[in-house]
């Protein structure tokens, strides 16, 4: 229901702008460029995103069988069994579920970008036939979301890779603000959640784990700032997120020959079901892409940015950041808009400037929410999202801000 009136908003916001427009300031161009946003986008929902998923889909989810049938995902479940009962505790003990959404989180986190999709396909296939209403989201499907809209991520590969591309003098100087911004969102949605869900927060499971997970990050965070030096840390983060890429498919191959099972027939039926879940995600795909597209052609994203410049100006507040701003406003509709958004403020105000750095950490701060819900709910046919779209916007907001601070806290 939410994505209904949302969608909704995209095109009505964008005829009313676009007319207003016309009308009063004389431009003939807009509704050529909202057309032109609808058909393009439509068009690249299809060609650029859906149809090389059906290759990744394939590949991933085939590999994941081969897992499955070689007991990798029970002992997934077993391990983080303990923390995961307190956090979904509608899936029951061992099942394979906790196995696919713990692999969905590690290659989310390890920036795997090729794997985290077919994979978190995978996870909420897996989570909806746990599901008794197959059209309405379960609590379990709503804490993995918005847990996976926070987009938490130890290493930004892509981030640091463009920024080298654009010569930044230090391209790995935005890895600790994105670990952190990213850390505050996937704890705050976390914590919403599990406040809506009345969940033991304060379990000491729950402390236990989160309390290692946070000396861990700020263990690695203190190793990568005293043992290595700039180049060393892009360099640990090629090689780490591409040497795991490929780890998996190996240990799953040795698992199922320990297990003496037919390997290449595992892998050839979890690809059949890859293909099927691509084509069912396409009309979701065209529906929200085309729906930000003319939201961003008509202007929108520009009026929303000088408002909150003008605000900042009448409480004295300093506006250096506003200018990094268009980025947060696309990340949670669009991950390839965000992308495009950053480079685009990097080229105007240069990689190492305050919105060049601090437009890296918004992109790093959070995952596609819009995207996200309708991809993962469309492909297994939930209708409702309940409080999904709401819940992930709150870590994207918690994400931004925590953005901003750690911005001027690293950079001035």
């Amino acid at each position: 229901m939410a994505l209904n009136y949302i969608w909704i908003a995209f095109f009505l916001i964008a005829f009313v702008i676009a007319l207003i427009r016309l009308v009063f300031f004389g431009d003939t161009e807009i509704f050529a460029h909202l057309v032109s946003g609808m058909f393009n986008s439509s068009k690249s929902s299809v060609m650029d995103i859906a149809l090389p998923l059906v290759g990744n889909m394939a590949l991933w989810l085939g590999i994941m069988n081969i897992g499955e049938k070689a007991g990798a995902i029970n002992f997934l479940s077993r391990l983080v069994g303990p923390f995961f009962s307190k956090l979904f505790p509608e899936i029951p003990k061992n099942h394979p579920a906790t196995g696919q959404v713990l692999m969905s989180f590690s290659a989310n986190m390890m920036g795997l970008d090729n794997a985290a999709t077919p994979l978190g396909l995978k996870a909420i296939d897996g989570l909806q036939e746990l599901n008794p209403d197959k059209e309405t989201a379960s609590n379990a499907q709503i804490m993995y979301l918005v847990l996976l809209t926070s987009g938490l991520q130890i290493i930004p590969v892509t981030i640091i890779a463009q920024r080298a591309i654009l010569n930044a003098h230090d391209p790995t100087d935005v890895l600790i603000p994105c670990m952190i911004a990213t850390y505050v969102s996937a704890v705050a949605g976390m914590l919403l959640v599990g406040i809506k869900q009345k969940l033991k927060l304060f379990d000491p499971v729950i402390v236990g784990w989160l309390g290692g997970i946070t000396l861990f990050l700020a263990t690695m965070v203190w190793f990568f700032t005293t043992h290595l030096s700039k180049e060393q840390i892009s360099l640990f983060s090629k090689v780490t997120s591409n040497l795991l890429l490929f780890l998996v498919p190996v240990v799953f191959i040795i698992g199922g020959l320990v297990k003496k099972i037919n390997i290449f027939e595992a892998f050839i039926d979890g690809a059949k079901r890859g293909f099927e879940t691509s084509v069912k995600v396409i009309p979701y795909l065209v529906a929200m892409l085309v729906g930000i597209a003319v939201f961003r052609a008509c202007g929108a994203l520009d009026y929303m940015n000088d408002g909150l410049r003008w605000i900042c100006n009448e409480l004295g507040l300093d506006t250096r950041f506003v200018d990094a701003m268009p980025v947060a406003y696309l990340k949670p509709l669009s991950g390839s808009g965000s992308k495009g958004m950053m480079i685009d403020v990097m080229k105007t105000f240069k990689p190492d400037s305050f919105a060049g750095r601090l437009g890296c950490v918004f992109n790093g701060s959070s995952d596609t929410t819009f995207y996200i819900v309708a991809l993962y709910f469309g492909s297994v046919g939930i209708k409702k999202s309940r409080y999904a779209i709401p819940a992930g916007l709150f870590a994207d907001f918690a994400g931004i801000i925590a953005a901003i601070f750690v911005a001027y806290l690293f950079f001035g």
